[in-house]
């Protein structure tokens, strides 16, 4: 149950045997048979009884919105949020500390987690994230833990946040398995991104000035990215290639042929007048506004969960920024992964002023 609820990836004949039910009983699916974990849900449910059913985050407070012994898994995660400032979806931050460590293993403005990387609500549905009617979020990445798992809120706006609401639901379970891995999630940002000059506005063999979704040390895989992209120029931002560097920092492993290649769309996801939003289980473009234009605004995901892409010691995922780095437009993204223990090396989060989407022109 833990392996079809994404802990770790499954060979084919274990995702036969989950679709399926199991080897000997092949008509049998999974949800007809005996499991040995406790469903459990933690909310802001009004402990009164009565229906104040939020929290309020004050101004530069902080909000521990799950909290629990181990061993578990995060299932699902629920919220919706009701706040004066404009801003919220960039001021609040989202961290999950695994284990007892006092660093966190993921850490997110809100709305860049959930995929709403340029501060504004979109609808869409994909397989891991979601925004619904009425500005709810959805999570389900399961999200294991062996000892304790703690999930906060940080206000670093300058309002408070009247109303935020939350359902998380998770398992307690005897044991996870020695595969179980470890959910990561990491913000960053290039806002703007240099643009490369000169010979090197040609070639780019090494990626050296590349957005960095992500970089991490250890044993693991990489689910996916979401990616907020505000132009400050005219033309066709997605020429860049992704580059995503496995267990040698020297050079990547994998090389594509193109930004909207590599979210699945094609030909500048319809182009400048004919481009449409799309958002599919696996990838999408859910909003397109503006296109090809200064001002454009375009979010996009992609999700690995068809092959994660491992990694034993090593990973960096990278992606230019139009061809070999030649433009300068805004990215502010996060890299989603799995790794065997809880990594905390985070990059420092950019403060909140300069997470903001503006558009920057020379």
């Amino acid at each position: 149950m833990l392996a079809a609820a994404g802990v770790t990836a499954v060979s084919p004949a274990d995702a036969a045997a989950q679709t399926g039910g199991s080897p000997e009983l092949p008509f049998l699916p999974g949800y007809a048979r005996a499991h040995n974990y406790k469903s459990l849900k933690q909310s802001s449910f009004d402990r009164t009884g009565g229906n104040r059913d939020s929290w309020n985050i004050p101004a530069g407070g902080s909000l521990e919105v799950f909290k629990a012994e181990g061993p578990g898994v995060i299932s699902h995660i629920w919220f919706t949020i009701s706040a004066r400032s404009g801003d919220h979806l960039k001021e609040l931050v989202l961290r999950a500390f695994w284990d007892g460590n006092s660093k966190p293993s993921l850490e997110a403005p809100i709305g860049d987690f959930f995929g709403l990387n340029l501060n504004s609500y979109h609808l869409y549905q994909s397989e891991y994230l979601a925004c619904s009617p009425g500005k709810s979020l959805n999570c389900y990445f399961a999200m294991p833990y062996r000892k304790s798992a703690l999930l906060t809120v940080v206000n670093q706006g300058k309002q408070d946040v009247g109303s935020f609401y939350s359902n998380i639901d998770y398992y307690s379970v005897p044991a996870l398995p020695d595969e179980a891995l470890y959910f990561h999630a990491q913000y960053r940002q290039s806002a703007p991104c240099t643009p490369s000059t000169g010979d090197a506005a040609r070639l780019n063999p090494d990626g050296r000035l590349n957005h960095v979704y992500l970089e991490t040390r250890g044993r693991g895989h990489l689910m996916g990215v979401t990616l907020g992209v505000l132009q400050n120029a005219p033309g066709w931002w997605g020429e860049g290639d992704e580059m995503i560097f496995i267990d040698d920092e020297s050079k990547p492993a994998i090389v594509g042929t193109g930004s909207e290649d590599y979210f699945l769309g094609s030909w500048n996801f319809g182009g400048r007048d004919g481009a449409q939003p799309f958002a599919h289980s696996m990838y999408g473009a859910p909003l397109i506004v503006n296109p090809e234009r200064t001002g454009g605004r375009y979010c996009c995901y992609r999700w690995h969960g068809d092959n994660p892409v491992t990694f034993q010691r090593y990973l960096k995922h990278t992606m230019e920024h139009g061809h070999a780095n030649d433009r300068g437009d805004n990215f502010f993204s996060v890299g989603y992964w799995y790794q065997a223990a809880p990594y905390t090396d985070l990059t420092p989060l950019p403060p909140v002023e300069t997470r903001m989407p503006q558009v920057k022109t020379a």
